[in-house]
């Protein structure tokens, strides 16, 4: 069985007095792609910030490669080979593409560089073509390769994806998917935040779903494709 790469358990997580999460538990294993869905509101985000530091949850534990992560700030988390590409992209404006590229550049826990410049420009000839132009000129689905990209600069050993085709045209859309699809198949573990189910669903090989800040589904992709019943009742509109 593949490595336990990351591991949240019984997280409650409040924004005030409003108590988001409500005892989840989350994992997921090296090079495993999986499924985070859920209505609008049901808590996706906050699992993913209560995970990478960015909200303290006031319960519960978080584990990176096993080691006790709950209180680290996100710094220490993204070293432990995390990447998080948020819903609002997140790039520096006045950064040229080229200039928001390398100034994420490292190597991987172990050393490993095998997303180099060169690397990310093959996989996102766009980009390529924007080199010397400011994040603030892209379109929103070139400044979404260019998030992506800045992640995969870290070598990571797991890519977190929050709405990473949200508000993008349909061909972008297509463009994204299936650059997520070669990320996953490098063997870089990804959780996919995406309001596509059959796209999420045929992407990945687990899916969790949240509903009111409880996990109501933790199983094989697979079976929510198969039982449209599930979609119907916790993430239908």
């Amino acid at each position: 069985m593949a490595e336990m790469l990351l591991e949240a358990r019984d997280l409650h997580t409040y924004y005030g007095s409003s108590h988001i999460l409500h005892g989840v538990s989350f994992s997921i294993r090296k090079g495993e792609a999986l499924g985070l869905m859920g209505r609008n509101g049901m808590g996706k985000t906050t699992l993913i910030r209560s995970m990478l530091g960015l909200v303290r949850p006031r319960h519960g534990t978080v584990r990176v490669n096993g080691d006790d992560m709950t209180r680290a700030k996100p710094h220490r988390i993204a070293l432990a080979g995390v990447a998080y590409v948020p819903e609002g992209r997140g790039i520096f404006p006045n950064l040229s593409v080229r200039e928001n590229l390398v100034m994420a550049a490292r190597a991987g826990v172990d050393g490993r560089r095998e997303w180099t410049f060169e690397r990310v420009m093959e996989t996102f000839p766009r980009l390529g073509e924007r080199i010397d132009n400011g994040g603030g000129q892209l379109s929103g689905g070139e400044q979404q390769m260019l998030t992506i990209g800045r992640a995969l600069m870290t070598n990571p050993d797991l890519l977190i994806l929050d709405e990473a085709t949200e508000g993008l045209a349909p061909l972008m859309v297509k463009e994204i998917w299936k650059v997520i699809r070669t990320i996953r198949d490098t063997g870089i573990a990804t959780v996919v935040v995406d309001k596509n189910h059959s796209a999420v669903t045929a992407l990945t090989n687990r899916s969790v779903i949240l509903v009111k800040g409880e996990v109501v589904f933790d199983g094989p992709s697979e079976q929510v494709r198969q039982e449209p019943a599930l979609i119907r009742k916790h993430l239908g509109v």
